[in-house]
């Protein structure tokens, strides 16, 4: 990705309060170490103890060994908080040291610590107001667990089922464009994808050819794209253990304790300029901060793209007419909107006069236009989400619905499995 790793006219440090949602996301990352040790092990140490003594001691033995796993835990956990405190420290030096006075800096950091950059980053921290909530570090949690998704060898059967299909249809539409523009190569076509999360798709989309800018409004996936598309050394720099946190529905402690190495590939490898490429990789791939519906509804963004893509992103949509007009603002003419995902509708218990922190922050950032931050939400049936993109200028294509089913951060030897059966359409703009 260029130097530049996010774009957009929002200036979080410009805003008191959306400064501290940030430094509480930035906290959240550095304190996963603490909070996990403290439930995952701390509390089910002491329940454990909690039991009768006879009890403890006959599981403390073999077969059983649980206080071997509480140890084999922990160890797991300081394994995951290496990828935390990664992020951390990329997240701090991309967003808060450019506003840090240097000397003040030197000043707090003590001798032992000059040389180690998350040290640095954490002690001033130390020396800054932070109020870290509930929400931010719950999702520091998922975060690190959705690499196993995006980053592992192992999930790409789940990025097989989500992200093929998209990319196979960009192949489709180029195909198709070549038969009207001969000699058009793949980077002439600009896709966009919304909701990027932790930035694969935007990855794999770049790699097969295509100019590509992603966008996401979360600071957590934001940072977290930042270190692995643009900070990470060598494939598998980091080990994670996703299910380790949860103890329910493991056949084995083994399956439970599994550990997975990230990223599968080196992205600054993989996109090398290796002389072939009409346009080089790190100038046809890009990542936008900002609310989907107010960036790109914006003029400068009207006719921009030749393709939108989005995957398990527009059930996140409190009012859904919002992002097709987005999407249709962003699109040329007869350009194509390529969706798959589910609709599992993220802010269904949404009053109408309500309004929680995130629609707070979201209204921060743009007051003449809300975006997703505005009051109200409404639910679709996958019919009526048709036939309103249809009624917004599209036609549709294609539509296949229940031809397969794939989980999300899914763990296939779990007792418990949770499954989708994503629909898959694909409109044209008029």
């Amino acid at each position: 990705m260029p130097e530049k790793e996010w774009e957009g006219d929002f200036d979080p440090m410009a805003d008191p309060e959306e400064q501290q949602h940030l430094l509480s996301v930035l906290d959240s990352f550095r304190s996963y170490r603490r909070l996990a040790h403290f439930n995952g092990t701390h509390v089910r140490r002491q329940a454990f103890y909690s039991l009768p003594q006879e009890h403890w001691t006959l599981l403390s033995q073999p077969p059983f060994s649980l206080l071997a796993s509480f140890n084999k835990l922990d160890d797991l956990i300081d394994s995951n908080a290496e990828l935390a405190e990664a992020i951390f420290t990329a997240g701090f030096k991309a967003f808060l040291a450019p506003t840090i006075d240097s000397e003040w800096v030197a000043s707090i950091i003590p001798a032992k610590h000059a040389g180690d950059e998350y040290q640095i980053c954490s002690t001033v921290m130390d020396h800054m107001s932070v109020q870290t909530n509930q929400t931010d570090m719950e999702k520091a949690r998922s975060c690190i667990n959705q690499f196993y998704r995006e980053w592992s060898a192992e999930g790409a059967l789940e990025r097989a089922k989500c992200f093929d299909p998209v990319v196979a249809a960009l192949h489709d539409e180029h195909t198709r464009r070549l038969t009207t523009t001969p000699g058009l190569d793949r980077s002439d076509t600009r896709v966009l994808v919304p909701g990027a999360g932790l930035g694969r798709l935007v990855f794999d989309v770049c790699r097969a050819g295509y100019s590509v800018e992603g966008n996401e409004i979360s600071y957590h996936e934001l940072m977290a794209s930042a270190l692995v598309l643009n900070h990470t050394q060598r494939v598998g720099q980091f080990s994670i253990a996703p299910f380790a946190l949860n103890g329910s529905n493991h056949h084995s402690r083994a399956e439970q304790m599994q550990a997975f190495a990230v990223p599968d590939v080196h992205p600054g490898t993989e996109l090398a300029d290796r002389g072939k490429d009409k346009v080089p990789a790190h100038e046809r791939m890009s990542m936008a901060t900002g609310d989907f519906c107010v960036l790109y509804s914006q003029l400068e963004y009207a006719g921009v793209f030749d393709a939108v893509a989005t995957v398990f992103f527009i059930d996140t949509a409190p009012n859904v007419i919002r992002y097709v007009e987005a999407v249709r603002n962003c699109l040329k003419a007869g350009g194509v909107w390529i969706n798959l995902g589910p609709l599992l509708w993220h802010h269904a218990s949404r009053g109408g006069g309500e309004e929680d922190d995130e629609q707070k922050r979201k209204k921060r950032s743009q007051v003449a236009d809300a975006g997703i931050g505005d009051p109200g939400s409404v639910e679709l049936t996958n019919d009526e989400v048709v036939a309103l993109v249809e009624h917004l200028g599209f036609v549709m294509e294609k539509q296949e619905s229940g031809t397969f089913e794939t989980g999300y951060i899914s763990n296939p030897k779990s007792m418990q499995q949770s499954t989708y059966r994503p629909v898959f359409w694909i409109a044209r703009k008029k």
